[in-house]
Parts: structure tokens; C-alpha cells; sequence
């Protein structure tokens, strides 16, 4: 069916001329000729816009985070028909390299999770930009030639060693430059944090390096980047102790800026960047990372060493100097996780081991698979009793967990669940897989055995499961962090996601999935808030410490309110996160 007119349109194609005769035929020439014009603009913007690379940019595609959802259609048919690449697409069902996103260059057996973990999850529906693939592609060739095992990086490391030994400064164009990431915290912060340490990477022409200061995140993860590996060869390499470094070290970009030694000529042959959690205290200048004081610094140091336990890719686009180019390689600010995650973080053939066998036993069959991911935090108290009924009370209020019948006697009459705000719909039964993860078993069981003493309303077949209850966390040690990674696996194969708010793993898992997860929010004072949950704005992480400071006033600032898509987040009020 035809759209209506507008009104404006209606009025004008009713007119009466001064003998009574309708205007229509004066007034269609009109439009033609608007018509006609609007068209002759975007068909030029089409032919010389999507081909125009500013001369500060990277090149490799069009820069059209100025056209509007419409035109984007036109570039797409023309492009195509040019034989281009479109600007923005989505993955086709069953696409292994899922659009371009992941390299060909693999051999499939060296890693089976690699090509094979998308068919597991729902289809991403987030559209991918030919940019953000070009600029992967580019960073893959960068990587190979600088990185471990090249002539090019012995002689980087022969200069970090001895720089006064060298002539080579670090302005010269074909130095290889590193980002050298040291990890801290749970597994869920630091695969947040490395994905914020590769965007970096990315914008500033650096080789990132994954150093592993113990055997913790040995036997984890494939190697993303074909030909070359990014785990820094410890063995003579003379930056030692990274994993001690913190807000006091001598060498840390805050304490260079602190005494006036930010523009130091020749530039020092590395510097440490400290964004853990206390980086925003008060003295430290360690937040100007994210001002042009900052940037104007590490942009001639050869080496930059990377503590954090956060995700501060909403700080990236805080930066005026790479809007740019973000815009280009993100047209939807809401995806970058889900696409940098998938690109990066492949389980180990042992970790995918365990997804699969976990999987083919208890969740393959079933219809529906939601995911229930809990965490509780020392900063947030609640009882473990409070904690369930929070639970309960959203999953079936929000129909993602049927309701269970009254009694055993058969009867499907479902009881009434505390602040429910949804009926139960009616559809045929269905089997229905929950998959618990969390440190403890408490919730498991109740779950469990809720379904198991009264049966689900409306007949459908509800099976619990929850692969480990490990009681605490234990991120120092290797299987700890394996069975971890495999959880988060196995929750962003989910069709529906319940997390717990603040919960960096939970960030992962739904962020894998390109999943907004109905979240479980903060308690108030040891409650249950009311509502319990909210389906989230944004499938983005959190950033939890952002700098909230204003980088021309020089002073405190509100990070949440600097750029339109940088907002507050709904979990943590004081953090902020990309939506679109």
C-alpha cells in the first residue's frame, strides 16, 4: 500500500485557480522539478562522495556517517552495481567470515571456534561498515610486518633498550609502534579492557601486544591476527615488572604531564598509560589520556605499556581528533563491542571443547535457551532470598520465564508473581533451556527445583542447568579463567539474556551475542527495586570510571552529557556508554 500524502501536499494538490479550475496541473511540474533535483544531489553525492578519502584519514572507504537511512540504500544499490563494496551491511545466515569481519587467511583446525561460534548464536542483525573491515584488514598486514619474530621488531625492542644507541626517531614513518597490554582484574574486565586497548591500537597505527604475566591466560584464546601472534615474548625484553606497574610510577603519562614533561625533546622510548580504576583521583593526571594534552604526548613514544581494568572505548569518542574515523568504521555507535569482540576473542580448542560437550548435552534440543547470569557485589548488598525473588519476579514479569501452575495437581492456573507487568502469552508448549551462571548455587537450585515441585503454566518444558558454582573468584588461575571463558560461550548463544547490572561478564556474554539483556538493577537499600529489571538501552558495555573531566575548561566535567551518543549508564549512573 502507497503511503499517504503529506499534508502539505494535499493542500497545495487541491487549490483553486481565480476560473475555479483545479492547480494540480500547474503544480506538478513543480514538484517535478524538486523531485528531479533532489535526485541529480544524491546520485552526485553517490558518484564523488562515497570515493573522497580526506586527506587525514586512513582511506579504505567512504566516509558517509552523514547520510541519512535512505540515501544509505541508494549508496548501497549503486555501489553494488559498481561492483564496490556497500557501506554498511549485515551478515548473511551461515556466513563463516561474518561479512568480511574476520579474516580468511586461518586454518580451521588450528582454532575450531574461529568460524564455527556464529552458528550457535542468534544472526547478528548489526550492520557492519566496509571500513571497519578494510581497517582490520590493514591492521592484519601492520601486525605481520611489526610484529614478535620480525627484523622490524627486533630492532624496536633494540631501541627501547638502548635508545640513545639509535638514530632513528620516532617520527619516522616506517617505525613500528606498540601497545603493550598487561592484564588485570577478572577475565570479564580484562576482555573488555583489551578490546578498548585494540580500538586504540587501531586509531593510532600501533601493533597491540598481549603480555602474559603468568600462565593465567595461557591455553584461552586463538591467535586473532593470521600470521603473527600478539603475545609479547617475555624473555629479554627489557620493560620489566608491568604487572606492578600503577598511579605512582615514574613513567606513567599522568606524572609526565604533572611535571611539564608532556612535549620532552627527543621523547622518551616508552610511557605508561594507568586507567584502573583509581585513575580519576584526586591529583592524578592521569584522565588527560583522553584530552589532546594527552594524545600530543604518547604520539612520538615508540612503546606505550596499558594497565586498566575498564572499558574505555566511550572515552575513544570523547576524543575530537578520532571522531572521525570512528564515525566511519561505526555508523551505529551501539555495536562496537559486538563487532571488535567477535573479531577478537576466540576460545582455545580446549575451552571449545567444553562449550560443545556442555552444549550437546543439555542445551542442543531445546527451543528456547535463556541465559540468567548472577553476580552480587560487596558495593550493593542483598540477601540471597531478596536476590531470588528479584529474579523471579522479572523473568516471569517480563514473560521471559513461564510462570509455574498453582499445584501439582495438573491445573494450569498460574500463580501471581509480585510486581509482574506482563501476562503470560498464549502459543504452544515449548522446550524451554535455562542456563544458570553464576559463583554460587543458590539461584540454580531454586529455579530448579520452582519448576520441578510445580511444572510450568501452560505445559511447556523448562529444563535448569548451571555448569559451575565455584563460589568465588579465582582469576589467577588458568582453569578458573577456562571454565569462565566457556560460560560467557555458552551465554551468548542464548536467545534471551537476564544479567545483573554492573557485571562485566555479563557485558561480555550479551555483547558477544549482540543481545540487549533485560537487567537485573542495583538494589536500594538491600531491596529489590521496583521495577526489578530493565530491558537495556544499549547492547554496549558500561564504562565504569570515566574521566568526567572537561578537557578545554580544565576542569571537572559530566562525560555523560560532552557528545549526543554518550550517555549515563542505566546499571551504574556514574558510568557512561555508546548508544545510538
Amino acid at each position: 500500500m502507497a503511503p499517504a500524502p503529506s499534508s502539505s501536499l494535499a493542500t497545495a494538490g487541491h487549490g483553486k485557480t481565480k476560473s475555479g479550475r483545479s492547480s494540480s496541473s500547474a503544480v506538478r511540474p513543480a514538484l517535478l522539478a524538486i523531485a528531479v533535483s533532489v535526485m541529480v544531489v544524491l546520485l552526485m553525492a553517490v558518484l564523488f562522495g562515497a570515493r573522497w578519502t580526506p586527506s587525514g584519514g586512513h582511506g579504505g572507504g567512504a566516509d558517509t556517517s552523514w547520510v541519512s537511512a535512505g540515501a544509505r540504500v541508494v549508496l548501497n544499490a549503486v555501489s553494488s552495481q559498481q561492483g564496490a563494496d556497500p557501506v554498511v551491511k549485515v551478515a548473511q545466515p551461515h556466513d563463516r567470515l561474518l561479512g568480511g569481519l574476520l579474516s580468511p587467511d586461518f586454518n580451521d583446525t588450528s582454532c575450531l571456534s574461529r568460524y564455527r561460534a556464529s552458528l550457535y548464536r542468534r544472526r547478528s542483525l548489526h550492520v557492519l561498515s566496509s571500513h571497519l573491515v578494510s581497517a582490520l584488514r590493514r591492521y592484519e598486514s601492520l601486525h605481520r610486518l611489526c610484529g614478535p619474530g620480525t627484523s622490524a621488531y627486533e630492532r624496536a625492542v633494540a631501541r627501547l633498550r638502548s635508545p640513545s644507541s639509535s638514530n632513528t626517531t620516532s617520527d619516522a614513518p616506517s617505525e613500528c609502534r606498540y601497545l603493550v597490554w598487561t592484564p588485570h582484574a577478572g577475565l570479564g574486565n580484562r576482555m573488555l579492557s583489551i578490546t578498548s586497548a585494540f580500538l586504540y591500537a587501531l586509531l593510532t597505527g600501533r601493533v597491540l601486544l598481549f603480555h602474559r604475566s603468568g600462565d593465567d591466560m595461557k591455553d584461552l584464546f586463538c591467535e586473532p591476527f593470521p600470521g603473527a601472534t600478539w603475545v609479547l615474548p617475555e624473555k629479554d625484553f627489557p620493560i620489566r615488572g608491568m604487572e606492578r606497574f600503577g598511579i605512582r610510577t615514574r613513567e606513567s603519562l599522568g606524572n609526565a604531564l604533572g611535571r611539564g614533561e608532556g612535549g620532552r625533546d627527543p621523547p622518551p622510548p616508552w610511557m605508561y598509560v594507568h586507567l584502573r580504576h583509581d585513575y580519576t583521583r584526586p591529583g592524578a593526571s592521569d584522565r588527560l589520556f583522553f584530552c589532546d594534552d594527552g594524545q600530543d604526548a604518547l604520539r612520538r613514544v615508540g612503546w606505550v605499556v596499558l594497565l586498566s581494568d575498564n572499558y574505555f572505548v566511550p572515552g575513544l569518542f570523547l576524543i575530537p581528533r578520532y571522531e572521525r574515523e570512528l564515525s566511519r568504521m561505526f555508523p551505529r555507535r551501539d555495536a562496537v563491542f559486538h563487532h571488535l569482540g567477535r573479531f577478537l576473542f576466540h576460545p582455545s580448542n580446549t575451552v571449545w571443547g567444553m562449550v560443545m560437550r556442555y552444549h550437546g548435552s543439555y542445551l542442543a534440543k531445546a527451543e528456547e535457551r535463556v541465559g540468567v547470569q548472577v553476580r552480587t557485589f560487596s558495593w550493593a548488598p542483598i540477601s540471597t532470598d531478596e536476590l531470588y525473588g528479584q529474579i523471579v519476579s522479572c523473568a516471569q514479569g517480563e514473560n521471559i520465564l513461564p510462570r509455574v501452575r498453582e499445584s501439582s495437581s495438573g491445573s494450569d492456573n498460574a500463580t501471581a508473581i509480585p510486581g509482574s507487568r506482563r501476562q503470560q502469552q498464549q502459543r504452544p508448549a515449548r522446550r524451554k533451556a535455562v542456563l544458570v551462571v553464576s559463583l554460587h548455587g543458590e539461584y540454580y537450585e531454586r529455579i530448579r527445583d520452582m519448576y520441578y515441585e510445580h511444572g510450568a503454566a501452560g505445559g511447556d518444558a523448562v529444563s535448569v542447568f548451571q555448569p559451575t558454582h565455584l563460589g568465588g573468584q579465582r582469576s589467577e588461575e588458568r582453569m578458573h579463567n577456562q571454565k569462565a571463558l566457556a560460560e560467557m560461550m555458552l551465554l551468548s548463544f542464548s536467545d534471551v539474556a537476564l544479567t545483573s547490572a554492573a557485571s562485566t561478564f555479563g557485558y561480555v556474554s550479551h555483547g558477544l551475542a549482540g543481545l540487549r539483556p533485560w537487567v537485573l538493577m542495583v538494589p536500594v537499600r538491600k531491596k529489590a527495586p521496583n521495577p526489578p529489571c530493565r530491558l537495556a538501552a544499549t547492547v554496549e558495555p558500561c564504562f565504569h570510571t570515566p574521566p568526567h573531566y572537561d578537557c578545554q575548561a580544565r576542569t571537572k566535567g559530566d562525560n555523560g552529557k560532552t557528545v549526543r551518543h554518550v550517555r549515563h549508564c542505566e546499571d551504574l549512573k556514574d558510568g557512561v556508554q555508546l548508544v545510538d
